[in-house]
């Protein structure tokens, strides 16, 4: 398997749950694991790998984010500044939530 360093990273964009399938079938093949390997060190059962890979629409987003991560893929979204401003404001709000949070729940 190659280093980090030598792999060269290349943009694709995802308009469908099938186009997503296939960049996730191409990593894994080109790292040469196996879906029965990845779903297991994910915690997801194969099928559900196969489902993904086969661009099941309904397929849970937080398992798919963790094939993702296993794999090494990052996704990203291009949004307007004016969203951008806003995901600031909302990341520092439920930051300061978090925080109150386990304060209060450290001195129950």
């Amino acid at each position: 398997m190659s280093s980090l360093v030598d792999i060269a990273y290349m943009k694709h964009p995802i308009e469908s749950p099938a186009d997503l399938a296939l960049v996730i079938r191409a990593v894994r093949k080109s790292v040469n694991v196996r879906q029965d390997d990845l779903a297991g060190t994910v915690g997801v059962s194969r099928q559900f790998a196969v489902d993904v890979e086969r661009g099941k629409p309904t397929a849970q987003i937080g398992k798919v984010l963790a094939l993702l991560k296993e794999l090494g893929v990052a996704l990203s979204v291009d949004i307007p500044q004016e969203a951008a401003d806003r995901l600031v404001e909302l990341r520092q709000q439920r930051s300061l939530n978090e925080k109150r949070k386990h304060q209060g729940a450290a001195s129950a």
